[in-house]
């Protein structure tokens, strides 16, 4: 194999504090800016970052003409396997009709009527919109099959683009139990789980923990459902606090999951216990945007330590994009993050809740995305313009 010289990056975002200048404010030093900077690529490794004029020599070069490096996107909470359409339903929203989950059930139908090969073909072209975009890491979910069949069948779909698969039975209850909810219940905890675990299907499980919807699960149901998940070995996730106030920020904290996503509607005692748990909240200010529910308020979340992710939620009913610069450029405008926050909570933090890191460093892989223009400012700067695409050395 060959080394590459990637060279002419006029902003490299590091992710690596050791490279912060003196006297920068604390959000920009942890972004590890090198001005005029360079790196070297071998066998998909970096092998050197550092200023331009120290680089070493190489087998081969590319010439970025003073475009920004970053890490590559971390986008850690996507629905892809789906099948159908729910334009109808936004166009309903935008008109004033409230998200209640009910709209999921239409998925599940259209997904379960999928074939392999059809679900395949529509999961590998989100990707690919994905990798156009800059994100360079994926998680999925399943959670449109609701059976024991079609579970396992996303799962499978999802494992073949991406080691960062979760098991999401716990999405709403099929209208087939919608008499016997404990019975679903039963078989979410029951041989859905032991099925996940015995393939090797997904590394997490999550839940929609959310009483305001008839649809999704309960407190009691949701703690049953981690319960028996963290008991299968299984590392947890929870949708919480999305359509009001709720149980499910604390019940993360309590079980030890490594995200709460949502975080839409929070009061002190869930930002306490985020702060004091690790638990990292994921915030999806695209879903508030294709909603119109609040913005969650990140300023609080900043504020008081806890970690902060910013993902997609691409899905059909509630976020359809799969933009991670749009969800930097909301995260900036409507939640005042600052630039450097969002982008970090765009790789490292989101990073953070698939046991991965989202440095530029040597020995780390090299997941990058480059942009055309000179810094990373610009990602919110100008919005919805295509200035992003994975790096391919």
């Amino acid at each position: 194999m060959t080394a590459t010289l990637v060279d002419g990056i006029g902003e490299l975002v590091t992710n690596d504090p050791a490279w912060a200048a003196p006297g920068q404010p604390a959000d920009v030093a942890r972004l590890g800016l090198v001005t005029g900077a360079a790196l070297v690529v071998e066998s998909g490794r970096i092998l050197w970052v550092g200023p331009h004029d120290a680089a070493p020599d190489t087998d081969s070069r590319i010439d970025l003409g003073g475009r920004a490096v970053t890490p590559g996107f971390v986008d850690s909470h996507t629905h892809l396997v789906y099948a159908g359409d729910r334009a109808g339903e936004f166009a309903a929203r935008m008109a004033g009709t409230a998200y209640d989950g009910g709209g999921i059930a239409t998925t599940v139908r259209a997904t379960r009527a999928a074939t392999d090969d059809e679900l395949r073909a529509l999961l590998a072209a989100r990707v690919a919109e994905a990798h156009r975009q800059g994100t360079t890491t994926l998680e999925i979910k399943s959670g449109y099959g609701l059976s024991l069949d079609d579970e396992l069948r996303l799962l499978r779909l999802a494992r073949e683009v991406t080691p960062h698969v979760t098991f999401l039975g716990a999405h709403v209850v099929p209208a087939e139990y919608a008499a016997d909810r404990a019975a679903y219940v039963d078989l979410v905890t029951g041989p859905m789980l032991e099925a996940v675990v015995e393939q090797g299907a997904a590394s997490d499980l999550d839940v929609f923990c959310e009483p305001r919807s008839a649809h999704a699960f309960t407190e009691e149901e949701s703690r049953e459902i981690l319960l028996a998940g963290r008991a299968a070995g299984l590392r947890l996730r929870v949708h919480g606090n999305q359509l009001g106030p709720g149980p499910g920020v604390r019940l993360a904290c309590k079980l030890g999951a490594v995200s709460v996503d949502h975080c839409t509607y929070l009061d002190d005692a869930d930002i306490d216990a985020l702060a004091q748990s690790g638990t990292v909240a994921t915030l999806l200010p695209g879903v508030e945007f294709s909603t119109r529910h609040p913005y969650p308020d990140a300023r609080r979340l900043l504020a008081a330590g806890v970690t902060v992710a910013l993902a997609t939620d691409c899905n059909p009913g509630t976020c359809n994009t799969s933009s991670m610069p749009f969800v930097i450029a909301l995260a900036v405008r409507e939640l005042r993050m600052t630039p450097a926050e969002a982008l970090y909570a765009a790789t490292a933090g989101s990073a953070a809740t698939l046991g991965r890191t989202a440095r530029v460093a040597a020995g780390e892989p090299a997941e990058l995305a480059v942009h055309d223009a000179p810094h990373h400012v610009h990602l919110a700067y100008r919005p919805g313009v295509p200035l992003t695409r994975v790096l391919v050395v």
